[in-house]
């Protein structure tokens, strides 16, 4: 098996690389990644450079990982600043450090892309391998394979020099629903009336809302959805990665794959959410307004999201990072995983520590939010 290290997505044909993608883990598309590069959503502005990792076997890519060179621990969403602190007080450097990742978005997903023909077990160690020979190679500090399927975990928990880290987000799983009041027929009383009450206030205020894929928005709703998406990160989070000709560009290469969400008061948009979909699963990622409304974001972000699962037979539903208020509105939750790889043994073993506590506390906490499900049944 030969290995190599790309600096772009445009050096290998949509074609190849999404040969190895599964049809439920559409963030790891060919559309999706290089839209990020052709709008520098990933580079030197935000300290995302490419290293994407490619196997082959005779010539035929039969592997691949989006992995990166990191500068720093923006967009990752799995957070090691108190570890990159501990480097900083022992006068060690934490940056660069190598992620595998999908930028920006905390969905669990394939890191380790195999093709559907090749031996799973036989490529995604032999990558595993490469990627942390890569990472001794470059000195880097440590490597992190961020929000790992189920089946890449499963991998990790047999690699000897790296530790599973444990998080937790709140996901919906479609239990055959046959529409939204068959859904919330199976809340209890209380928790049923209240989301009915919010729906009912987002009405009383005027507001209607479409549900368009990317194909069928036109470019002056784009236009007005990055407008509500930069506004989001104005107030919170200070820069906006994602550039209007991202979402432009997206929603023509993978238009069945984009769900927007747009609000309307009167005769004005005033709200949006954007959103993602594989075969299986709907993703929520980013939601913004222009003025506050009460219940539509719960309007927007989650009960239009889950009327349209529910009307095309998607499985689950993942609304994105954190979050215990997505409980109430039947968001379980649910594990997350990342692996971890430290170069340098003297903060390997207090990070390792750290993890396995961590662990315990988290397996404590995720008990404790079903104790609060909204379902009759718990």
């Amino acid at each position: 098996m030969q290995f190599q290290i790309l600096g772009s997505l445009s050096e290998v044909s949509a074609a190849e690389w999404n040969a190895l993608v599964h049809p439920d883990n559409p963030f790891a598309r060919h559309e999706f990644l290089i839209a990020m590069e052709r709008h520098q959503a990933v580079g030197k502005t935000f300290g995302w450079y490419p290293q994407y990792l490619l196997a082959r076997d005779n010539n035929e890519l039969v592997g691949a990982a989006p992995m990166y060179l990191k500068d720093n621990s923006y967009g990752e969403l799995v957070f090691d600043w108190a570890w990159a602190d501990a480097y900083q007080r022992s006068g060690v450097p934490y940056y660069p450090k190598l992620v595998v990742a999908i930028p920006y978005t905390p969905a669990t997903g394939q890191r380790l892309l195999v093709h559907s023909k090749s031996d799973y077990q036989t490529v995604a160690q032999a990558m595993v391998h490469a990627a942390t020979e890569h990472a001794r190679q470059l000195q880097v500090s440590s490597l992190h394979w961020l929000f790992t399927s189920e089946q890449d975990t499963a991998l990790f928990k047999n690699q000897p020099d790296y530790m599973l880290r444990l998080g937790c987000q709140f996901h919906w799983h479609n239990q055959d629903y046959q529409s939204f009041e068959d859904y919330l027929g199976h809340f209890s009383s209380s928790k049923r009336k209240k989301i009915k009450q919010e729906r009912r206030r987002v009405k009383d205020q005027g507001i209607s809302l479409e549900v368009l894929h990317g194909d069928e928005a036109t470019e002056e709703q784009w236009n007005i959805y990055h407008h509500f998406y930069n506004s989001t990160f104005d107030r919170k989070y200070g820069y906006a990665t994602f550039s209007r000709g991202f979402f432009l560009e997206i929603a023509q290469t993978m238009p069945r794959n984009i769900v927007l969400v747009l609000a309307k008061h009167q005769d004005d948009y005033v709200a949006g959410a954007f959103n993602v979909r594989g075969s299986e699963t709907l993703y929520g990622r980013h939601w913004g307004c222009s003025q506050a409304f009460h219940s539509l974001h719960f309007e927007a972000c989650y009960y239009q999201g889950l009327e349209y699962c529910i009307d095309n037979g998607l499985q689950r539903f993942e609304p994105g990072a954190q979050g215990e208020h997505k409980i109430a509105r039947g968001f379980l939750p649910a594990r997350t995983w990342s692996a971890h790889w430290i170069a340098d043994e003297r903060f390997a073993v207090p990070i390792r520590q750290f993890v396995t506590h961590e662990l315990d506390g988290m397996e404590h906490y995720i008990a404790e939010l079903h104790e609060h499900s909204p379902f009759k049944n718990k």
